[in-house]
Protein backbone atom coordinates (compact mmCIF):
# COMPACT_ATOMS: atom_id res chain seq x y z
CA UNK A 1 0.00 0.00 0.00
CA UNK A 2 1.53 3.11 -0.46
CA UNK A 3 1.30 6.62 0.91
CA UNK A 4 -1.02 9.48 0.06
CA UNK A 5 2.12 11.76 -0.82
CA UNK A 6 4.16 9.12 -3.09
CA UNK A 7 0.66 8.53 -5.10
CA UNK A 8 0.33 12.29 -5.65
CA UNK A 9 4.08 12.57 -6.47
CA UNK A 10 3.42 9.26 -9.07
CA UNK A 11 0.64 10.79 -10.10
CA UNK A 12 2.32 14.08 -10.89
CA UNK A 13 5.27 12.22 -12.41
CA UNK A 14 2.86 9.81 -14.91
CA UNK A 15 1.21 13.50 -15.72
CA UNK A 16 4.36 15.42 -17.38
CA UNK A 17 5.45 12.31 -18.98
CA UNK A 18 2.24 10.66 -20.58
CA UNK A 19 -1.02 12.70 -22.21
CA UNK A 20 -3.20 11.85 -20.03
CA UNK A 21 -6.76 11.98 -21.09
CA UNK A 22 -9.34 11.38 -18.71
CA UNK A 23 -9.22 9.34 -14.96
CA UNK A 24 -9.33 6.13 -16.34
CA UNK A 25 -6.58 6.02 -17.93
CA UNK A 26 -4.81 7.40 -14.84
CA UNK A 27 -6.01 4.70 -12.50
CA UNK A 28 -4.19 2.22 -15.10
CA UNK A 29 -1.10 4.00 -15.45
CA UNK A 30 -0.95 3.68 -11.64
CA UNK A 31 -1.72 0.37 -11.96
CA UNK A 32 1.10 -0.27 -14.10
CA UNK A 33 3.53 0.92 -11.61
CA UNK A 34 1.65 -0.93 -8.87
CA UNK A 35 -0.35 1.24 -7.32
CA UNK A 36 -3.63 0.80 -6.57
CA UNK A 37 -6.16 3.17 -6.41
CA UNK A 38 -9.99 4.01 -7.02
CA UNK A 39 -11.24 7.15 -9.77
CA UNK A 40 -12.65 8.73 -6.88
CA UNK A 41 -8.93 9.09 -5.54
CA UNK A 42 -7.46 9.67 -8.37
CA UNK A 43 -9.99 12.36 -8.57
CA UNK A 44 -9.34 13.56 -4.95
CA UNK A 45 -5.57 13.94 -5.43
CA UNK A 46 -5.55 15.74 -8.83
CA UNK A 47 -7.91 18.37 -7.24
CA UNK A 48 -5.30 18.36 -4.17
CA UNK A 49 -2.46 18.25 -7.22
CA UNK A 50 -4.48 21.13 -8.72
CA UNK A 51 -4.38 19.70 -11.93
CA UNK A 52 -6.02 21.34 -15.01
CA UNK A 53 -7.58 19.81 -18.57
CA UNK A 54 -5.81 22.03 -20.94
CA UNK A 55 -6.38 21.56 -24.96
CA UNK A 56 -3.13 20.35 -26.65
CA UNK A 57 -2.53 20.26 -30.49
CA UNK A 58 -4.81 18.09 -32.12
CA UNK A 59 -7.93 19.69 -30.05
CA UNK A 60 -7.69 16.36 -27.35
CA UNK A 61 -7.54 17.53 -23.86
CA UNK A 62 -5.24 16.63 -21.28
CA UNK A 63 -4.32 17.11 -17.46
CA UNK A 64 -1.64 19.56 -16.51
CA UNK A 65 0.15 20.65 -12.94
CA UNK A 66 0.76 23.72 -13.46
CA UNK A 67 3.00 23.59 -9.91
CA UNK A 68 4.52 20.79 -9.17
CA UNK A 69 5.07 22.45 -5.69
CA UNK A 70 4.68 26.23 -5.28
CA UNK A 71 8.15 27.88 -3.85
CA UNK A 72 10.33 25.44 -5.52
CA UNK A 73 12.34 26.61 -8.53
CA UNK A 74 11.76 24.48 -11.51
CA UNK A 75 14.47 22.90 -13.24
CA UNK A 76 15.98 24.32 -16.54
CA UNK A 77 15.07 20.91 -18.05
CA UNK A 78 11.16 20.99 -16.99
CA UNK A 79 11.21 24.88 -17.93
CA UNK A 80 12.74 23.61 -21.45
CA UNK A 81 10.04 20.86 -21.55
CA UNK A 82 7.02 22.77 -20.92
CA UNK A 83 8.79 25.81 -23.38
CA UNK A 84 9.31 23.36 -25.55
CA UNK A 85 5.65 21.82 -25.54
CA UNK A 86 3.27 24.92 -25.20
CA UNK A 87 4.30 27.70 -26.96
CA UNK A 88 3.93 28.55 -30.58
CA UNK A 89 5.29 32.13 -30.69
CA UNK A 90 7.27 34.75 -28.99
CA UNK A 91 7.59 37.78 -30.04
CA UNK A 92 8.11 41.46 -27.94
CA UNK A 93 8.44 45.29 -28.24
CA UNK A 94 10.45 47.33 -25.74
CA UNK A 95 10.29 45.95 -22.55
CA UNK A 96 7.44 43.74 -23.27
CA UNK A 97 7.81 40.03 -24.35
CA UNK A 98 4.31 38.31 -25.88
CA UNK A 99 4.29 34.30 -25.04
CA UNK A 100 1.85 32.45 -27.48
CA UNK A 101 0.14 29.26 -26.36
CA UNK A 102 -2.62 26.85 -27.62
CA UNK A 103 -5.65 27.72 -25.77
CA UNK A 104 -6.29 27.42 -22.40
CA UNK A 105 -2.18 26.53 -21.90
CA UNK A 106 -0.94 30.15 -21.09
CA UNK A 107 -1.14 29.85 -17.38
CA UNK A 108 0.95 25.96 -17.23
CA UNK A 109 3.80 27.95 -19.42
CA UNK A 110 3.73 31.17 -17.06
CA UNK A 111 3.48 28.97 -13.65
CA UNK A 112 6.72 27.13 -14.98
CA UNK A 113 8.66 30.93 -16.00
CA UNK A 114 7.64 32.14 -12.47
CA UNK A 115 8.53 29.47 -10.43
CA UNK A 116 12.32 29.45 -13.27
CA UNK A 117 13.75 32.21 -10.60
CA UNK A 118 15.05 33.79 -14.08
CA UNK A 119 16.48 36.97 -12.89
CA UNK A 120 15.95 38.77 -16.79
CA UNK A 121 11.81 38.42 -15.95
CA UNK A 122 9.91 40.61 -13.53
CA UNK A 123 6.66 39.09 -13.90
CA UNK A 124 4.22 37.62 -15.93
CA UNK A 125 0.50 37.97 -16.64
CA UNK A 126 -1.34 35.05 -18.27
CA UNK A 127 -4.63 34.68 -19.98
CA UNK A 128 -6.21 32.06 -21.90
CA UNK A 129 -3.46 31.99 -24.99
CA UNK A 130 -0.97 34.63 -24.22
CA UNK A 131 1.45 35.59 -21.49
CA UNK A 132 2.99 39.24 -20.79
CA UNK A 133 6.49 39.05 -19.55
CA UNK A 134 7.91 42.08 -18.28
CA UNK A 135 11.56 41.63 -18.80
CA UNK A 136 14.42 43.74 -16.42
CA UNK A 137 15.32 47.20 -17.31
CA UNK A 138 18.84 45.78 -17.53
CA UNK A 139 18.24 43.23 -19.61
CA UNK A 140 15.65 44.46 -22.22
CA UNK A 141 12.41 42.51 -24.44
CA UNK A 142 14.75 41.85 -27.62
CA UNK A 143 17.28 39.20 -25.31
CA UNK A 144 14.49 37.79 -22.91
CA UNK A 145 12.79 36.80 -25.65
CA UNK A 146 15.81 35.04 -27.84
CA UNK A 147 16.58 33.56 -24.17
CA UNK A 148 12.81 32.60 -24.48
CA UNK A 149 12.64 31.15 -28.33
CA UNK A 150 15.69 29.24 -27.51
CA UNK A 151 14.08 27.26 -23.98
CA UNK A 152 10.65 26.61 -26.93
CA UNK A 153 13.09 25.63 -29.63
CA UNK A 154 12.14 28.35 -32.07
CA UNK A 155 14.43 29.15 -34.18
CA UNK A 156 15.98 32.77 -34.29
CA UNK A 157 14.24 35.57 -36.11
CA UNK A 158 16.50 36.83 -38.57
CA UNK A 159 14.95 40.56 -39.05
CA UNK A 160 15.41 42.03 -36.13
CA UNK A 161 11.69 42.33 -35.99
CA UNK A 162 9.39 41.21 -33.03
CA UNK A 163 8.79 37.39 -33.65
Amino acid sequence: MSSKAHRQQLIASLIAKHAVTNQPQLVDLLAQDGVTATQATVSRDLEDLGAVKVRVPGGDTVYAIPEFAPARLAPEDQLRRVMGEWVAEVTHSGPMVVVRTPPGCAHVVASALDRSGMPEIVGTVAGDDTIFCVAAEHFGGASLAAILRDLAGLKPTTSGGTK
